[in-house]
């Protein structure tokens, strides 16, 4: 499973502008709702749900929020380059500007812990987000995101 797999061109948004995690989590849901053809709330209901376990921010200015949705039939992705960076409550106090939203079938364990690894390993690379950090279209963010992976740990 690459990224190319899991996140589409139209799943990538450059420039959101959110004034704080529950407006972004709002935003991204509603997007991600078109995405896989299920109701805004839903997926809403499903990241805010695992928000409340733990935050899904990361540190260095990233966050991977998750869940699983019964009605879809594979795992779905979508990449937000923020405006400006908002609190998350990452481990780091650090806020957020970049953000990959995962949700995955709920009969699908293996393939949704695999894509977490994929996104974490990706956005863990100094490289990786110094590209995304410098690169304001979405066509840019996502030619980035779905490079081949021998590309992206050479940079």
């Amino acid at each position: 499973m690459t990224l190319a797999d899991i996140i589409d061109a139209r799943a990538v948004l450059a420039n959101v502008k959110a004034q704080n995690k529950k407006q972004l989590l709002q935003e991204l849901s509603q997007v991600m709702a078109g995405l896989v053809a299920v109701d805004h709330r839903l997926v809403y209901e499903t990241l805010l749900r695992r928000e409340k376990l733990g935050s899904t921010g990361l540190g260095q200015g990233l966050a991977i929020p998750h869940g699983r949705l019964a009605t879809i039939s594979r795992v779905y992705g979508l990449f937000a380059r923020l405006a400006t960076p908002i609190a998350f409550d990452s481990p780091d106090h650090e806020p957020v500007d970049l953000v990959f939203v995962l949700l995955a079938p709920d009969h699908q364990g293996a393939d949704h812990l695999t894509a977490l690894a994929r996104i974490s390993r990706l956005l863990r690379e100094p490289s990786t987000l110094a590209k995304l950090r410098g690169t304001d279209t979405a066509e840019g963010l996502y030619a980035i995101l779905t490079e081949p992976a021998a590309k992206q740990s050479a940079a």
